[in-house]
């Protein structure tokens, strides 16, 4: 064995991991209950464990700039000086990281004066003397200069990529030098952006390696600079002295005043407790597992020296931890540590009911309540094939009772009849988390909730959009309390998970009881909550009523024609046969069209299409959607290969896959979900019904299957340019809103005043331009991303916004009123009070700021047009019913709804949809619904 693997060091840059964990999560931060940004405290510390998981160093410790690099500063005061501020998310993140070093034991090192390279080089330098192999953690090309045989470089991969370490070898290929002390020269020659190093003026990173493979070094170039020619020559020997400086600066010190003691650096076994305090505070809970599977032994391994006792606060651990399984389990281990209440410690009292005549007393006490908490146990979470095990009730923090169920279904309904008067009492306030699947649970069993509902998982949602609305999370973060984990009971999931009924009584009671406690609980935090911030009425005259509209529609499904996904799947693969040749007849060879390997070799290597190609992580060319659509003007291969990827697309994700979710009743029941966009959209799941590309015929052909019951048809109907109706609503952008009044086409409206001509002389092309301006706006497109579509120039682009601006002048203002209402309430609101918190608003980072100014401009249209939507089902499903009408209502997707109706119903039906979807709202905009009718949803749509 190599003795270095006894010796190994990793010295981690701090900040330059700080950074990268935080823009790895830019375009989706983590955020607390609390709207704490815990992006750069995650990045860091998930890197660090995996690292540890993964490299098992002996030694480890975490370098940190500490004060003014005055080494530099001292000989060039402009040294660093573009850098811009640091975002608030890191500067916050920097005590927390301290804290977590702390109590897993990994030293934090750093010397006034100097920056972090230079502490990590001098004891680098020191380790190498001691034999030690040392790994410099960061994704810093500055570290190339100290790459010996015992030092290298250890990059960890973005977004599970893989690591890269660069030794000698690698620092000499990628800069074709001799000796990787050549990097200084290099970074001396060229200079350094982000540094803010000066380098020789006209000399970027191409004539930088030219000079070095000529000269090898700045002072060799400085002193031949006669062998050079013209300007270049001119300008080097002016900037000569810069060069010096530069070079001065680029050079990493190795003898800064820190001393290498080695015992300072053993990877000690964290304190498990001190660690979960602070992943308690910031919410982090998967790490902290993560984190004990990185420090738990290849094999068992005997304990000594500990003594665990229990308290009234749990397990306490006294004593030397001298190895590493203290607990043979994560859970173990979670247990002892946690800093939260669990059901042992807790005061409680969770009762069983399970006679008839006891039962009767319980319905009597609950029908006293003025709100009562259930809560509904299950075989399975398919609610279609699920049998009721039991059902809890709490109404007082503290105290619940559980009501176990026969196995014996005919036994089920006669209990259920006792409980049929609290169900439907109208007054009767009912609470649940994720309540629509208790709803339809009990619905299956012809018990269907009245009355007023509260889901404590959607309150939470209209609080915390971008938050998580689990009933375990919220319980851990708002209520300090851990509950009882299902699979404690049930066993992990997998084939030999069992079911609930297979519990004993005791641990089904403490279970369910305990949820239907921990529900009401949050019930009373929330309640409040939705009053003070005002979404009361959007959450009892909207989510709530909407809730159980979309419980109706998931129950009800839509049948498929598995003989037309068929024949589809017959016809994609003939058609992907098709592409294939046509593909490998382009590129001169066969080769694996699923492989981005083989593709990108074939692209880049063999047909040379982009001499600029980017690489991915693990080494091969990037072939993504985005990067092949950039390189479809340079052959016609390109368009064959997206098209390709699309085809396949369709086949396994829709058509092959859809036959395999229809129920026993032959119809696909979806889910939509009222709690995963933070726009306030709908979202399809299980399948997703939502994503079905529409936009290409291919695409359109697999609504077809989507058919309507026998003696019934399918009814689509769609709002049409919802969205710019109402920008041009909310904004009271008058010239928009008269070309809308007045039914005329609105891209053409738009082309007609940016043009400067009559609406009839409008082209093809100018209407297209218009059409992607409207969209864009609402999106907050510039003139980059307007002309990467348009095929404008940039200047062009430019111009035509400005044109639209001056079009549209209301419109302008709005934007800018929006941006502005964001950064001081910190939030905008849609047309029913629907609340976006942008907490990046203020951020000083522009891309992260750039980021949340087109949300604050975005989200109250989106989230309008959903608040529009939703108010348009819930009216028209109590249409429906006050008619006595058999038609269904089935899906949503996006800005249509999609019904089933009996033929003799049709002509009522479609009048109905159209007028309440056309008048949920008021408006001075029409609101245009287009209604469709066939035998299937491609024929209606």
């Amino acid at each position: 064995m190599d003795a270095t693997q006894d010796k190994r060091l990793f010295l981690i840059d701090a900040y330059a991991m700080i950074f990268r964990g935080y823009y790895a999560l830019i375009r989706n931060p983590r955020l607390t209950s609390k709207g704490l940004d815990t992006s750069a405290i995650f990045g860091f510390t998930n890197s660090l464990i995996e690292l540890i998981r993964r490299e098992r160093p002996t030694h480890l410790a975490v370098v940190f700039d500490v004060g003014q690099a005055s080494v530099r500063t001292d000989d060039f005061a402009d040294y660093k000086a573009n850098r811009s501020e640091t975002p608030e998310a890191i500067k916050v993140a920097i005590p927390y990281i301290h804290r977590i070093l702390k109590a897993m034991h990994v030293p934090c090192l750093g010397v006034e004066g100097y920056e972090a390279d230079d502490v990590i080089g001098t004891i680098a330098c020191k380790a190498e003397k001691e034999g030690y192999m040392t790994f410099m953690v960061t994704p810093d090309k500055d570290f190339a200069q100290l790459v010996t045989d015992k030092i290298k470089i250890y990059k960890p991969g973005l977004k599970g990529g893989d690591i890269e370490i660069l030794g000698v070898d690698e620092v000499k290929a990628k800069y074709e030098i001799e000796d990787p002390k050549q990097v200084i020269d290099f970074l001396a020659m060229m200079g350094d952006a982000v540094d803010n190093i000066p380098g020789l003026e006209g000399v970027g990173e191409k004539t930088a390696m030219k000079f070095l493979k000529e000269y090898g070094s700045i002072e060799n170039l400085l002193a031949n600079t006669h062998q050079l020619k013209g300007k270049l020559k001119e300008k080097v020997e002016a900037s000569a002295e810069r060069g010096i400086l530069s070079k001065k600066l680029a050079t990493i010190i190795c003898d800064a005043p820190i001393e290498f003691h080695q015992e300072q650096y053993d990877l000690e076994t964290p304190d498990f407790e001190k660690v979960k305090e602070v992943f308690d505070e910031i919410e982090f809970r998967r790490l902290y597992e993560n984190l004990y599977r990185a420090f738990a032994p290849k094999e068992t391994i005997v304990v000594s020296e500990v003594e665990v006792t229990k308290t009234s606060k749990g397990t306490e651990v006294k004593g030397q931890v001298t190895q590493l399984d203290l607990f043979s389990t994560y859970e173990e281990l979670d247990q002892a540590t946690s800093t939260k209440s669990t059901i042992e410690h807790n005061e409680h009292l969770y009762q069983f009911v399970d006679n008839p005549k006891a039962q009767k007393m319980l319905v009597n006490n609950l029908l006293k309540q003025r709100a009562v908490c259930f809560d509904t146990e299950t075989t399975s979470l398919n609610e279609l094939e699920a049998e009721l095990v039991g059902m809890s009730f709490s109404y007082k923090k503290g105290l619940a009772y559980y009501v176990p169920l026969s196995e014996d279904q005919g036994e089920v309904l006669q209990t259920l009849e006792i409980f049929r008067p609290f169900f439907e009492k109208e007054d009767l306030l009912k609470i649940a988390h994720n309540l629509k699947f208790d709803y339809k649970i009990l619905k299956q069993y012809d018990i269907t909730v009245k009355g007023a509902m509260f889901d404590t998982m959607i309150a939470h949602y209209l609080l915390n959009p971008d938050g998580r609305h689990g009933m375990d999370y919220l319980s851990e973060v708002y209520l300090n309390y851990k509950p009882v984990s299902i699979e404690t009971i049930i066993g992990k999931k997998g084939k030999n998970q069992g079911t609930f009924r297979d519990a004993d009584l005791r641990t089904q009671t403490d279970y369910a009881a305990e949820d239907a406690d921990v529900t009401f609980q949050l019930y009373e935090l929330f309640a409040p909550q939705l009053k003070k911030e005002k979404l009361e009425d959007l959450f009892f005259n909207i989510e709530m009523p909407l809730m159980v509209v979309l419980a109706k529609m998931e129950l009800s499904g839509i049948s498929l024609d598995e003989k037309w996904l068929a024949q589809e799947s017959i016809d994609l693969e003939n058609d992907l046969r098709q592409l294939e040749s046509k593909i490998f007849e382009l590129s001169g060879e066969e080769f694996n069209m699923n492989s981005p390997k083989q593709l990108g070799e074939i692209l880049f290597e063999k047909m040379q299409l982009d001499p600029k190609a980017k690489k991915t992580k693990t080494g091969q060319y990037a072939t993504s959607e985005d990067v092949l659509q950039k390189l479809s003007s340079k052959h016609e291969i390109i368009k064959h290969i997206l098209e390709y990827r699309t085809y396949q697309k369709l086949k396994s994700t829709y058509v092959d896959a859809l036959p395999s979710q229809i129920d026993k009743d032959e119809r696909v029941h979806t889910n939509f979900s009222q709690t995963t966009a933070a726009t306030g959209r709908l979202t399809s799941v299980n399948p997703n019904l939502q994503n079905i590309p529409i936009r290409t015929l291919r695409g359109q052909q697999i609504r077809g299957a989507f058919v309507s019951g026998e003696g019934k048809k399918i009814i689509s109907a769609d709002y049409s340019q919802i969205e710019l109706r109402l920008i041009a609503e909310i904004s009271g952008e008058e010239n928009m809103i008269k070309a809308f009044q007045n039914g005329e086409d609105i891209h053409a409206s738009t082309a007609a005043k940016l043009f400067k001509i009559p609406l009839e002389e409008v082209s093809k092309t100018q209407r297209g331009q218009a059409k992607t301006v409207n969209f864009g706006i609402i999106y907050g497109q510039g003139a980059f991303a307007l002309a990467e579509q348009t095929g404008l120039s940039r200047t062009e682009a430019k111009q035509m916004i400005e044109a639209y601006f001056e079009t549209y002048p209301k419109l302008k203002e709005y934007m800018a009123e929006q941006v502005s209402k964001a950064r001081e309430l910190g939030y905008v609101e849609t047309i029913l009070g629907r609340k976006r918190h942008l907490k990046d608003i203020n951020s000083n980072n522009f891309v992260v700021r750039g980021h949340a100014e087109r949300n604050a401009v975005n989200a109250p249209v989106q989230g309008s047009a959903a608040d529009v939507v939703k108010m348009a089902m819930i009216k028209i499903d109590q249409q429906l019913e006050e008619q006595n009408l058999q038609t269904k209502m089935l899906l949503q997707v996006h800005d249509e709804l999609v019904f089933e109706a009996p033929i003799e119903e049709i002509e009522a039906a479609s009048k109905l949809i159209k007028t309440e979807m056309e008048s949920a709202i008021e408006t001075q905009v029409p609101l245009l619904v287009e209604v469709g009718v066939g035998n299937n949803w491609l024929e209606a749509h």
